[in-house]
């Protein structure tokens, strides 16, 4: 029986498609469709990896609602992944177009606002008291120690905008790569209130990543948005849509995230009095959480002066109003 006869048009297309495949790199077709008669249909829960998704919750608690503090985290790293899939892409483009560009972007933006919504899980979806004892078993670890959100900054932005102003003034613009590592601003972030020490979040946090983020921040020296930015026409660099991606960026990450973990840690850690219970990292959150204090800034070159002098604090102002009518309530 002839093939047209025995295969119908579309089988054979993709056939003679295979077999030039295979033919290109020396293999033979016939055995690779013997291995695909034998191989079982892919199903959704193997393909995801269900089960063990599934399985990677283990609280060192009986609190039951430590779970849901495991889970939100761990969607939240997937997220962080989702980004950084971006973040390589826009890096690997040579001769960047403005289209893309926009479009990556606005994927990193979603991906932060879907975060951003869903963070009441964490401000209001768990019991207070539950918390608080919970918490005391998962000392020193502290979301700070989130090495994929430091990547997203680094691929974000040149790196000495991820310095104290200061700090950044005083070394200068030609400072060496190591010794803007070495400023970086969240070191400020997990020192202890009373003397500056190291914490043993940020001390356990270097032992583990220090040499991955200095070698990140290296690869993205070239690789960052604003540095892709720079490929485009000049033209281009100020069209409406990619600066206020650009910017919405930079609110996403530098304002309204480190905000909501603000408004979680005053919801959970902030005393009647107005002290606080201290992080599990022993990390100075009161300072190191509010932008208008950090005026942290991904693109300098998009904001008036006005607007980087008052950079997140009506929002922060906004935040400590809602929580304190809450508490009156």
């Amino acid at each position: 029986m002839p093939l047209e006869e025995e295969f119908s048009p579309a089988v054979l297309t993709q056939l003679r498609r295979l077999q030039e495949k295979y033919a290109a790199d020396g293999q033979d077709l016939a055995a690779y469709l013997e291995g695909l008669y034998h191989a079982d249909y892919v199903n959704y829960w193997d393909y995801i990896e269900l089960d063990t998704l599934l399985s990677l919750q283990r609280p060192l608690t009986n609190f039951p609602d430590e779970q849901i503090f495991i889970i939100y985290h761990q969607i939240t790293e997937l997220y962080f992944k989702l980004c950084l899939l971006e973040y390589e892409q826009i890096g690997d483009l040579q001769t960047p177009t403005l289209g893309e560009l926009v479009l990556r972007l606005g994927r990193i933006n979603r991906y932060f606002e879907n975060l951003i919504d869903s963070f009441d899980v964490m401000v209001d979806g768990m019991d207070r008291q539950q918390f608080l004892q919970f918490r005391m078993a998962l000392m020193p670890a502290s979301g700070f120690q989130s090495v994929q959100y430091r990547y997203i900054e680094i691929a974000s932005t040149a790196l000495g905008n991820l310095l104290d102003k200061e700090k950044r003034r005083l070394l200068g613009e030609a400072a060496a790569h190591d010794e803007l590592m070495g400023c970086i601003y969240w070191k400020a972030g997990a020192t202890l209130e009373e003397g500056g020490a190291k914490t043993l979040t940020l001390v356990q946090f270097e032992q583990k990543y220090h040499d991955k983020l200095s070698e990140h921040a290296a690869r993205f020296r070239d690789r960052n948005v604003w540095a892709v930015v720079q490929r485009l026409p000049e033209e281009d660099r100020r069209h409406p849509r990619l600066v206020r991606q650009l910017k919405q960026l930079d609110v996403n990450v530098n304002i309204n995230w480190p905000l909501m973990h603000y408004k979680s840690a005053v919801r959970y850690l902030e005393r009647q009095a107005g002290d606080a219970v201290p992080a599990t990292g022993g990390t100075n959150w009161r300072k190191y959480l509010p932008p208008k204090f950090q005026k942290r800034i991904f693109y300098p070159q998009l904001w008036s002066e006005h607007e980087f002098e008052n950079w997140g604090q009506s929002w922060v102002e906004k935040v400590l109003e809602e929580i304190g009518a809450e508490s009156r309530k």
